[in-house]
């Protein structure tokens, strides 16, 4: 049986447009082409992929099934073209690497960093997500590694330990909580705060249990570094909920003071992920066991 990259690329493109007149447009196909593209896909596999109906099309069992081993046929063929154009500039392989906020400014930096420096052929492109979307690109094989927050991953995904990052509440030494050493995160409802910005995974892993405690909290600044959230906070802006490590560092320089929350999702294990350690890709594998001697 012989499969068509472009009719993988299109099922994958109606699949997540859940309509094949959106994916064909997002394939730049035209509709009759698509659509005999697919109905080719059915009569080859003699299973039907899609349940046509007149809001759309749903996926079959069977188009489920395709579905996930598409995403792996392109992104292997995906990092085989990255691979190759790799030698053209004199880097020879990559890394598909997701990672969270936390991750992403404290976590990571000095290991990838190390493992850049030793191995000069290797480019990592390292992308950031919450929690919840690395665990589901990671399954769908849409990158090779991932960064995340345990407790969003499901079982199926393999996983070691690389560090903990408990959120911690910082304010200024004469802001409100400042001689407290433990509150729970709605008794700061009525504060200002200082934030991320709104489309960074840390901070909707913040509002989204904000909503669930039935708080809106109050944003007077909005910044994209914890250490500009800092300065904004020792200033007596507001406060705000950013990672220990980054609470701990500032407070060296800045006069905060650091509140522990007593939340149970403030403390958060954050690993190292992949679907499966021993099918990754060499460079990542390299990258993997760089990371395993880092971990704390």
């Amino acid at each position: 049986m012989r499969f068509d990259l472009v009719d993988l690329q299109l099922f994958i493109a109606v699949a997540d447009q859940r309509s094949i007149t959106r994916g064909a447009e997002r394939s730049h196909l035209a509709l009759a082409s698509a659509s005999a593209r697919i109905k080719g896909l059915e009569d080859a596999l003699g299973v039907a992929l899609l349940k046509r109906g007149r809001r759309g099309v749903e996926l079959t069992s069977a188009g489920e099934s395709l579905l996930d081993h598409a995403r792996l046929v392109i992104h292997q063929i995906d990092a085989m073209r990255g691979d190759l154009a790799g030698f053209a500039s004199g880097v020879r392989a990559s890394v598909h690497f997701l990672a969270n906020t936390s991750g992403l400014s404290e976590h990571l930096p000095k290991a990838l960093a190390g493992f850049l420096r030793e191995h000069r052929d290797v480019a990592i492109d390292i992308e950031e997500r919450e929690s919840t979307d690395i665990a589901a690109a990671i399954t769908a094989g849409a990158a090779d590694l991932g960064f995340a927050a345990e407790h969003a991953l499901p079982d199926h995904i393999e996983r070691f330990a690389f560090s903990e990052d408990r959120l911690t509440l910082v304010t200024s030494r004469r802001g409100p909580f400042a001689g407290r050493r433990a509150i729970d995160f709605q008794e700061a409802g009525a504060c200002d705060f200082v934030g991320l910005t709104s489309a960074t995974a840390l901070q909707v892993h913040i509002s989204k249990h904000a909503a669930r405690l039935g708080m809106r909290p109050h944003y007077r600044a909005r910044l994209r570094d914890f250490d500009a959230i800092c300065q904004m906070v020792a200033a007596d802006v507001g406060v705000a909920l950013v990672p220990e490590a980054a609470a701990r560092r500032c407070a060296k320089l800045m006069p905060l003071a650091m509140v522990r929350l007593r939340d149970s999702w403030a403390n958060r294990k954050l690993v190292i992920c992949a679907r499966s350690f021993k099918t990754l890709p060499r460079p990542a594998k390299m990258l993997v066991e760089h990371l395993r001697s880092a971990a704390v």
